[in-house]
């Protein structure tokens, strides 16, 4: 294996254990995974890290590449979602003070660190493969002559 795909590969073995990684702690009592924020969404997450681990092995550059960028976007779209659902979760009560007060109950956990760092570790090995280039062997053309 090339150094590129063992950085991809490590990325992505960071990105399928950041799926069971606390992502956000709900009033001290309990921390929540990506299957308890979103199953589905994390279900996707899982195949692409799967698929990214898989390919690496296979040194499938263009695959690679493909779903290094797509981990890294569904991350950065799962972050905003989850900031947008702490922020919008108790919007209905009118009285803005119980209202900062519980939104402020919700926190972000340490595996946003680990979701983060297996497609960032992903991509950077995805984009250092080098492209196989095909050289032509030379024609001794001229010592004929």
């Amino acid at each position: 294996m090339r150094l590129s795909s063992i950085f991809s590969f490590v990325g992505f073995a960071l990105l399928l254990a950041a799926t069971y990684c606390p992502l956000l702690r709900v009033f001290h009592l309990t921390s929540w995974n990506i299957y308890k924020l979103n199953q589905p969404y994390g279900l996707v997450l899982l195949l692409v890290a799967v698929i990214g681990i898989v390919v690496s092995f296979l040194n499938q550059a263009k695959i690679m590449r493909a779903a290094a960028w797509l981990s890294l976007v569904l991350v950065v779209l799962l972050l905003a979602a989850a900031i947008f659902k702490v922020n919008t979760t108790f919007s209905f009560i009118p009285f803005k003070g119980v209202n900062k007060f519980l939104t402020g109950q919700l926190k972000l956990q340490w595996g946003w660190y680990v979701m983060f760092a297996g497609p960032i570790l992903a991509v950077i090995g995805a984009m250092s493969s080098k492209p196989k280039t095909f050289v032509p062997a030379a024609d001794n053309t001229a010592a004929a002559n």
